[in-house]
């Protein structure tokens, strides 16, 4: 009973569908699956569908379908985890966010997406994000990465705010910071003083992996 849910879960997992991976991971939990089994069965479609896109095999509408589709199977599954008192080995943990005033979405998610595929444990706090919810979401979950996205120039400054109040809070030499978006290049990263600049997804997801230093 349970591989067969795990089956269906990485099926529908890998056809991007939302609502039964939302289904299918209740189940799995009302059941008795090990949630550990679970996550590693959607990691690993994750993985996958990250490798597919980089390829160019598949497309940004196919990699968003699949992180709605992972998200809605994880919470679920991450209250489980937490429940039981388990601990997910990850890589590394990354809060991410689009900064105060931009409210676009889709650099971040992609981002995320392949960031959960690369092995990271992500918490993402969408778009128009303060500073202060930056802090107190590295302080609450130990970050290792800070990965903060600006698609408008009017919006870019905003990075450095952030990077402004982790030196206040005496954070930055406890987190490294990567940023992105239309707004962004290197140049403006280096001025802030980010550790690193990513211009795709699968850059994003590379980088990230070199500044912890797990590449």
């Amino acid at each position: 009973m349970g591989e067969e849910i795990l089956k269906k879960l990485e099926d529908a997992a890998r056809a991007y569908d939302e609502v039964a991976c939302a289904a299918l991971a209740e189940e799995a939990i009302k059941t008795g699956v090990d949630p550990m089994k679970a996550t590693n069965v959607l990691t690993k479609a994750m993985e996958d569908i990250g490798e597919a896109f980089s390829r160019g095999d598949l497309f940004l509408p196919e990699l968003i379908g699949a992180g709605s589709a992972m998200k809605a199977a994880m919470t679920p599954l991450n209250e489980e985890i937490a429940k039981e008192g388990l601990h997910k080995k990850g890589i590394g943990t990354a809060v991410i966010g689009t900064v105060l005033g931009d409210i676009h979405s889709i650099g971040k998610d992609m981002v995320s997406t392949l960031l959960i595929a690369t092995g990271f444990t992500v918490h993402d706090l969408g778009i128009d994000v303060k500073a202060e919810q930056f802090i107190a979401a590295i302080k609450k979950h130990d970050a290792d990465i800070l990965a903060m996205s600006a698609l408008l120039t009017t919006t870019a400054k905003e990075q450095q705010v952030v990077m402004e109040a982790l030196n206040q809070e005496g954070l930055r030499q406890k987190v490294k910071v990567m940023v992105g978006g239309g707004a962004i290049d290197e140049s403006f990263a280096k001025s802030i003083g980010a550790d690193g600049y990513a211009a795709t997804a699968p850059e994003a997801s590379v980088l990230a992996k070199k500044l912890i230093g797990e590449e």
